[in-house]
């Protein structure tokens, strides 16, 4: 009997063919970013006012005509949601009178500053509907909801690859449709499947690279793929900034995808799933190719040695809460994502709100990520996985609860506040994805990590939400943010430390003949070695 780590060292932990797998996968990072903060450009906020017709004729300029059919603010700027109540009186008597009554705006609005349509111009976003984009956004995240229930067992089923590639094509077709929307009802539609699939994604991606890559390499290759979303959102900034008709961004942010076809043909399957599900010798096939491409022979009589002792069922949402180790386990990661979902899109999905200018603020968040994500490289190996997403969580934390302490006479202290606390949580995300991946047993990973997508999921339709509390009072947004972060901190402390170990295949944990004297407890091995009892998992035999 072999373990499939001593099969994965033997082909190469992080060789060719794994390096070539983490740049396919780099590629569709890059482009999510465009369906998940492009909004934000295509709803920006612009001068309007009542659109009013009922003085024209009167040979009036549209100063004039304005100044009779609009209100002014106290500090002369003209009223955007309210105009003057028509009347039937004559020119004269309205001059002389004056307008007192108002009422809402009748016959739309006009947008005097825009010369290329907008979503939020051409749906009329603004006023009384002004909400429908924070709205829209939660229901965008609400596919990733969906997508995280549907496509995490999916993936458990049939493997990674074909679960990647429906999604790919989900994405792309969705996302050019979206462009085409001929009502703000339909645009949420589409944009609602395009989130169901990115979901899929993200979970696909994650367990794919982690099977494939030797645990000493894990965190550089999750990291790596995640560094592309970075260079994403940076690439977003031009984007949006060279393109401001929404349907032409829409489809310029969404047809990439389809070139990704050729990934029928190149992108490899998980070895170590079709073990778990009894296809021995396909398994076979492609660790040969995996050896081939990294220049290493396999022995025969090593992979001949990779049979399953029994048949592995694949597992479910309840054998995750069946033993009391996986059930902690799942709870605090459940809260983690939770924490770093709410806290990242809270802060991403408001770039316009800290005072500078929008497309240098999004291209700085994302310049940012790309070192903060690298340093995760060397931290989780140095640290450990435990350590890490606590430090991620509690810093992100600490910083949100400081912004609003800051006067907003001080846009760039805010700003830099802010890009420190969506560092801190794109950080934190990184790490957990990497520790995710590691503790939860390959027959249920995609299962724990689809659950866990689902409750960053909940937090994504949450966090465009959140800051219309800002109503009730302007520092509950962030400080919500901040107590949610460090709540997911502390709890980091309860978590096992999975640096450097195999990834376990069963839920059934096999004790080990290489400690003194140990005992099986509702499944979860205590080892006693030196008078201490510690925890321990132990790899599935093939």
């Amino acid at each position: 009997m072999v373990e499939f780590g001593d099969i994965l060292k033997a082909v190469g932990e992080f060789g060719r063919f794994q390096k070539w797998l983490v740049l396919l996968i780099c590629i569709p990072n890059f482009l999510t970013p465009f369906h998940i903060f492009g909004q934000q450009f295509i709803v920006m906020d612009v001068l309007h006012y009542c659109k009013t017709n009922w003085l024209h004729g009167l040979n009036l300029t549209q100063e004039q005509e304005l100044n009779l059919t609009i209100p002014k603010k106290p500090d002369g700027s003209l009223e955007e949601c309210r105009m003057y109540t028509p009347v039937q009186e004559d020119l004269e008597s309205i001059l002389k009178y004056g307008l007192n009554a108002t009422e809402k705006c009748q016959s739309g609005w006009v947008y005097p500053e825009t010369s290329k349509p907008t979503l939020l111009t051409e749906f009329n976003l603004v006023c009384d509907q002004k909400d429908l984009h924070d709205i829209s956004q939660s229901i965008f995240m609400a596919g990733l909801l969906v997508g995280a229930l549907v496509f995490g067992p999916l993936s458990d089923r049939i493997g990674s690859r074909w679960s990647i590639l429906l999604q790919l094509l989900l994405m792309g077709c969705f996302g050019v449709g979206s462009g085409f929307a001929p009502t703000f009802a339909v645009y949420i539609i589409l944009r609602f499947v395009v989130g169901a699939a990115f979901a899929g994604i993200s979970i696909s991606m994650a367990a794919l690279t982690s099977e494939w890559v030797g645990a000493a390499y894990r965190p550089l290759a999750q990291v790596t793929t995640h560094c592309s979303n970075a260079l994403g959102q940076m690439a977003l900034a031009g984007l949006a900034y060279s393109i401001h008709d929404w349907r032409k961004y829409q489809v310029a942010g969404s047809a990439p995808v389809f070139v990704l076809f050729f990934y029928i043909w190149v992108l490899p399957n998980s070895a170590r799933w079709l073990v778990t599900k009894g296809k021995i010798e396909e398994a076979k096939q492609l660790l040969r190719k995996a050896a081939s491409i990294n220049k290493r022979t396999v022995p025969e009589e090593l992979l001949n040695q990779m049979a399953p002792e029994e048949k592995v069922k694949s597992g479910s949402v309840l054998d995750l809460f069946k033993m009391p180790h996986l059930r902690r386990t799942t709870l605090i990661m459940i809260w983690v994502w939770f924490a770093d979902s709410l806290v990242y899109y809270g802060v991403s999905l408001h770039v316009g709100d800290f005072g500078l200018d929008i497309y240098m603020t999004q291209l700085i968040f994302g310049a940012v990520e790309i070192p903060a994500r690298f340093s995760c490289v060397f931290l989780l190996q140095w640290l450990g996985r435990k350590k890490c997403q606590a430090a991620w969580l509690l810093l992100g934390g600490i910083v949100c609860l400081f912004i609003p302490v800051v006067p907003k006479d001080f846009p760039v202290i805010v700003t830099i506040l802010a890009v420190i606390g969506k560092s801190s949580l794109a950080a934190s995300f990184s790490t957990s994805y990497v520790f995710s991946s590691e503790v939860f047993p390959t027959v249920v990973r995609q299962t724990g990590l689809g659950l866990c997508s689902m409750a960053a999921r909940v937090a994504g339709i949450l966090s465009p939400l959140v800051g219309l509390l800002d109503k009730i009072h302007p520092a509950i947004p962030m400080s919500l943010l901040g107590a949610t972060a460090l709540i997911g901190g502390v709890l980091c402390f309860f978590l096992p430390e999975t640096r450097d170990k195999d990834l376990q295949d069963d839920t059934n944990v096999k004790s080990t003949s290489s400690v003194r004297s140990n005992k099986v407890v509702n499944g979860w091995t205590e080892q006693k070695e030196d008078g201490q009892i510690t925890e321990s998992t132990k790899s599935t035999y093939f």
